[in-house]
This record gives C-alpha cells, sequence and structure tokens, in this order.
C-alpha cells in the first residue's frame, strides 16, 4: 500500500512541480505573490481541450500511441495551449502587472492578482460551464509495476514528460544569454541593468516559461484526472508549498518541493481521512516558514 501512494505522490508531484516553477521565478524576479498563476493551469488545460476538440471535428491526426490514451492531437495541443497561455500572461503583464508595477508596492500587486486570479476563474466558469470534462474516455489499463504498484500509461508519460521539460529548462538557462539575463535579473535586477541586461524583456520571458509550464501541467493534470473550472483553486496550495519549499527562483527547488508535496499529500491518507489531504499543503507552508523560510535551494538574505 505504501509503494502504491509513493508512486501516486511522484506522479501527482510531477505536476506541482511543473506548475510550480514559473511561480516560483515570479516570486523570485518579479518580487511579488502571484496568485492568479493557478488559473493559469486551469485556462492551458482548456486551450488544450479547445485544440483537441477542433482536431477532432476536422477529422484530427487518428489513432493513439501505443497503450497511451491519446495520439498526436494532445502533443500538439500541449504546444497550443503552452502558446494560448503564454499569450494571456503577456496581456496580463501589459495590462495589470506592468503598470501597477510602476506606481504602487508588492502588497497592492498581490492583492490584485487575488483580483485577477478570480476574474479567470469566472471566465472560464462562464465560457465552459461548470461540468467536469474529459481529454478521452479511451479505457487505459494499468500497468502491474514491481512490489504490486500499479500506474497508468499516461501517468508514466507524464513523468518522463516532465524530465524531459526540466532537462530543456536547465539548458536554457545555462546555456543561453537570455537564461543568464534571467539568473542576473533574480539576483540582483539593479546589477543586471546596469550591466546592459534588458530588464524587460527578462520579465516578459518569465512570464512566457511560468505560463508555458503552467499550460503543460494542467493539460497533464486533465489528462490523468478531468477538467474543472476550479482546477487551478484546488493547486493554489500546493503550488506555492513547492515553491516556497524549493526556494524562490530555483529551477530543481521547485520541482523537488512538488514532488515532496505530492508525496506528503499521497502518504497523509494512510494516517487521516482524505477530507483533511488538502490541508497538507498548508502545514508544508507553515512548517517551512517557521524553520527554514528560504528554502531548500534559498539562501539567506
Amino acid at each position: 500500500m505504501i509503494l502504491q501512494h509513493t508512486a501516486d505522490g511522484i506522479l501527482s508531484g510531477a505536476i506541482i512541480g511543473l506548475g510550480a516553477i514559473g511561480l516560483s521565478f515570479t516570486m523570485k524576479i518579479l518580487r511579488f505573490a502571484n496568485f492568479s498563476h493557478s488559473e493559469l493551469l486551469t485556462w492551458g488545460a482548456y486551450f488544450g481541450l479547445i485544440f483537441i476538440s477542433v482536431a477532432t471535428a476536422m477529422g484530427g491526426f487518428g489513432g493513439t500511441f501505443g497503450p497511451l490514451s491519446f495520439g498526436w492531437p494532445l502533443i500538439l495541443a500541449l504546444v497550443f495551449a503552452a502558446v494560448a497561455t503564454s499569450l494571456l500572461a503577456l496581456l496580463l503583464h501589459h495590462l495589470i502587472f506592468e503598470r501597477l508595477a510602476k506606481v504602487t508596492g508588492h502588497m497592492t500587486m498581490v492583492f490584485a492578482s487575488f483580483g485577477v486570479a478570480l476574474l479567470l476563474r469566472n471566465a472560464v466558469l462562464l465560457i465552459f460551464g461548470a461540468d467536469p470534462i474529459y481529454y478521452s474516455n479511451t479505457l487505459q489499463f494499468a500497468v502491474k509495476l514491481p512490489g504490486n504498484v500499479r500506474v497508468l500509461p499516461d501517468q508514466v508519460f507524464l513523468l518522463g514528460l516532465t524530465i524531459v521539460v526540466v532537462i530543456a529548462l536547465h539548458l536554457f538557462l545555462t546555456r543561453s544569454r537570455t537564461g543568464i539575463a534571467m539568473r542576473a535579473t533574480a539576483e540582483s535586477p539593479d546589477l543586471a541593468r546596469v550591466s546592459g541586461v534588458n530588464v524587460n524583456n527578462v520579465v516578459r520571458w518569465v512570464w512566457v516559461i511560468g505560463a508555458s509550464g503552467a499550460a503543460v501541467a494542467g493539460v497533464l493534470y486533465g489528462l490523468t484526472v478531468q477538467l474543472r473550472p476550479e482546477l487551478g483553486f484546488a493547486l493554489i496550495l500546493p503550488l506555492f508549498a513547492a515553491a516556497i519549499l524549493g526556494g524562490a527562483g530555483s529551477l530543481y527547488g521547485a520541482v523537488l518541493g512538488g514532488l515532496i508535496v505530492g508525496l506528503s499529500e499521497n502518504l497523509s491518507v494512510m494516517i487521516i481521512p482524505t477530507t483533511y489531504k488538502p490541508a497538507v499543503p498548508f502545514l508544508l507552508i507553515l512548517a517551512i516558514l517557521y524553520f527554514r523560510p528560504q528554502g531548500l535551494f534559498g539562501e539567506k538574505s
């Protein structure tokens, strides 16, 4: 039983880690806690649904990949969702957050992100309705692993894709000029600006990377569970717990924090009733802020 809960925790933690990457970068580089970030997961998931629906209506590409429940439409939907969600994030940045940052403090930005989150969530509810939606009705058979652990093929794909995305982001941050500029801006925006770094361009890249990660996480969540307007709201505490636990601005910290949160949630049901499972991330946040507020990979100011 403990092995099954561990496997489930790793798989759910992979989604949380992907979503927490953008939130972690936002907290470090933009210097405010963006509570609307979780809603980008919801919009990414529904953008993916739009693409799949259109592809299906036009005849799609047909077939699935072996034991997986999907084929090329979902792979292309991941790309479409990442692009569409990035454009949405850039629009929010241009219309709201960029303008507020020039005239207000960080707390006002936080409260504004609450309002944006409500707007995005209710827009999804208005457009798509409140009923849960599934990407596919294809019946999958679980794969039996050693230790009597059972996982779905889609979940294995989810974990593999998470690893690929993290490696790609690592190479981007360490090998590209834009990635190095992002790291410099995270350390000191003023010093980076004096050194010739286009900080405004870096900020736009933060929104694009964060929104793309959120979109991929949202599509993967919808693939393995279901789509619903409250998707982002249900993940907001796990996302913040992962970002704070890993340390603001840390790529691997966000992923590791997501895995720890996922494992904690799924292993906790062996001790406490399932109804109390959502409280676990909140307790983690309290513990992190008390014992190590800079996170596992963060540095003391």
